[in-house]
């Protein structure tokens, strides 16, 4: 898929935001991808994980033994990513604000571990659920995601593969521009701070 037709699918199912939203990472943006809109439907998130799997090189998907996305923006992502490789799903939670695998998931000591995000901006969130995987005893061997905010900036510690990178800014609370300071802030994301 190119990007014209990822963010068609993103306003087909008025997935792409405008406002000011404050992001799971800190940062402020006019603009805010809402992944469980698009991936609501089974056959748009079927296609947008095809094409998320056909960006990664052969080797690692040969490679990959399970999937893991942290919860909640990765799950259906993760899920339909399983799907296309065959492997099994699992997700991190972190109730108490750190990830762990609950619901009697887990890893195999050295499992091969793909980590798939709906959207990554900083990073800060992945390389928690990458910090994770080590703990649980898996190696993450490579991320993939639907979106890269970061527009290939973010270093992840692993080699990162996402199906299209997007430069919609963003900024720090105090450096707001004028326009953005104006409109009240929405938090659309799952983590809550």
């Amino acid at each position: 898929m190119t990007q014209d037709e990822v963010l068609a699918e993103f306003r087909a199912s008025g997935a792409l935001l405008e406002g000011h939203f404050k992001l799971s990472s800190g940062r402020h943006s006019a603009h805010y991808l809402q992944c469980a809109r698009v991936l609501m439907n089974p056959a748009r998130a079927a296609r947008i994980a095809a094409a998320v799997v056909a960006g990664i090189p052969a080797a690692v998907r040969e490679a990959v033994e399970v999937v893991v996305s942290p919860a909640m923006g990765g799950i259906i992502i993760g899920h339909e990513v399983a799907r296309v490789l065959e492997k099994d799903a699992l997700f991190l939670e972190r109730p108490e604000g750190v990830f762990h695998l609950r619901r009697g998931f887990a890893l195999k000591p050295g499992a091969k571990v793909l980590m798939v995000e709906d959207v990554v901006t900083t990073g800060l969130s992945s390389r928690e659920a990458i910090a994770a995987v080590a703990r649980e005893g898996g190696e993450v061997i490579a991320e993939c995601a639907i979106i890269d905010r970061s527009c290939g900036t973010v270093d992840l510690g692993v080699p990162f593969h996402p199906l299209i990178a997007i430069d919609f800014p963003t900024y720090d609370p105090d450096s707001l521009p004028e326009s953005l300071a104006r409109l009240p802030v929405t938090k659309p994301g799952s983590r809550k701070a």
